[in-house]
């Protein structure tokens, strides 16, 4: 396996080689987060969500892959369970094809999730027996930890998953490591139950961490930050984050968080809902009080946002396109480190990065499409 992780030196060398990106701020540091303050980073990232598992999209991704780190975009990001883990495998190709081509290892910054069972590369003849026979009867996953029969944050697990991801990856170390929304758990197990669960999940991985099999580790998810606290699926950042200072202290490696937000899905901003303090704050706010990276998805909606914005939208993102404006709200937005997209394709790529050569939005211009003016 490819040995190495994103360094402040490799982000460097790779900001040297777009200067007018860099210019842009289409680069940029996320000075306020411990272990990743001196990354180099790009603005948007690259998404392996969606696709059909086949060869044929194997191929389109690995190309966008590369498309997208020769165009300037350091940031990828996948899961095991995207496209029954054939998502980590295509970025594994391309990047070994990267590195043929003088791109070092250390110039990227590769992410991962577990949280959800999968299969591997196709649906099998026997779904239930696979999982029997994979997961359950070898100890991997403890039964009483499943939670809808498909998502289990257990330490075993997710031991079990870094080795798999490193494996598809192809590298030694994964840059950055997330619990695939763990609000799942709490459909089925009560509040001090799931931070138990939380609690044993982030002592496996300060381990890995402390092993060079991760750099840093976050949560990803989809409802629990955009909630409000009286929701079942709701989660206390502050809280979360005590956690791993109780696991790992002061130097612990719970340093990111993903989340949705566009103009659709704007909670992270708009919605106080997070404590610290006299006055609750946004999510927004509150992961960089903490010292927290912001990565964003869903930044296109998975392609409503390309089109029939207001405009105005537009016209203060001084974009030509919805899309461009869409994609120019995520990265611009205060705190946000990296807004991911969904690309499948290098024309995808092409297409989406027309906009990280443009300045980013001042804040008098974001702040605008919040106000009534």
């Amino acid at each position: 396996m490819i040995a190495g992780h994103a360094t402040a030196s490799g982000t460097a060398r790779f900001r040297a080689r777009f200067p007018d990106l860099s210019a842009a701020g289409h680069l940029r540091a996320p000075s306020h987060v411990l272990d990743v303050a001196d990354l180099w980073l790009s603005s948007v990232g690259l998404g392996t969500y969606l696709g059909e598992p086949d060869a044929a999209t194997d191929t389109h991704y690995a190309e966008a892959v590369m498309e997208a780190v020769c165009s300037g975009v350091n940031v990828l990001d996948s899961a095991i369970n995207y496209r029954f883990q054939r998502s980590e495998r295509s970025i594994g190709w391309a990047i070994a094809k990267l590195m043929e081509s003088g791109i070092a290892r250390d110039e990227m910054f590769l992410c991962t999730k577990a949280g959800y069972l999968t299969y591997d590369a196709s649906v099998p003849a026997d779904p239930r027996a696979y999982f029997m026979t994979e997961y359950i009867d070898t100890g991997i996953v403890p039964q009483r930890e499943l939670v809808g029969g498909m998502h289990c944050i257990a330490p075993s697990y997710l031991a079990d998953q870094i080795q798999r991801s490193r494996r598809n990856l192809g590298i030694e170390t994964i840059d950055l490591f997330y619990l695939h929304n763990p609000e799942q758990q709490l459909s089925e197990v009560s509040r001090e139950v799931f931070y138990g669960r939380v609690h044993a999940a982030f002592r496996v991985l300060e381990t890995a961490a402390e092993e060079g099999k991760i750099r840093i580790y976050g949560t990803a998810t989809w409802n629990g930050y955009r909630q409000d606290p009286s929701s079942r699926e709701y989660l206390d950042l502050a809280r979360i984050e005590s956690i791993a200072q109780e696991v790992g202290g002061q130097r612990h490696h719970f340093r990111a968080i993903q989340l949705p937000f566009n103009l659709g899905l704007p909670e992270a901003f708009t919605l106080h809902n997070q404590q610290t303090g006299a006055a609750p704050v946004s999510t927004l706010q509150l992961a960089e009080e903490l010292g927290i990276a912001v990565v964003t998805s869903a930044t296109l909606m998975q392609g409503r946002l390309a089109a029939r914005l207001p405009s105005f939208v537009r016209e203060r993102m001084h974009c030509d396109s919805d899309a461009e404006a869409a994609i120019q709200f995520a990265r611009s937005a205060p705190g946000v480190t990296t807004a991911l997209i969904g690309m499948s394709r290098k024309e995808h790529v092409q297409s989406n990065l027309k906009v990280a050569s443009k300045p980013l939005a001042g804040k008098d211009e974001w702040d605008s499409l919040f106000s009534r003016g």
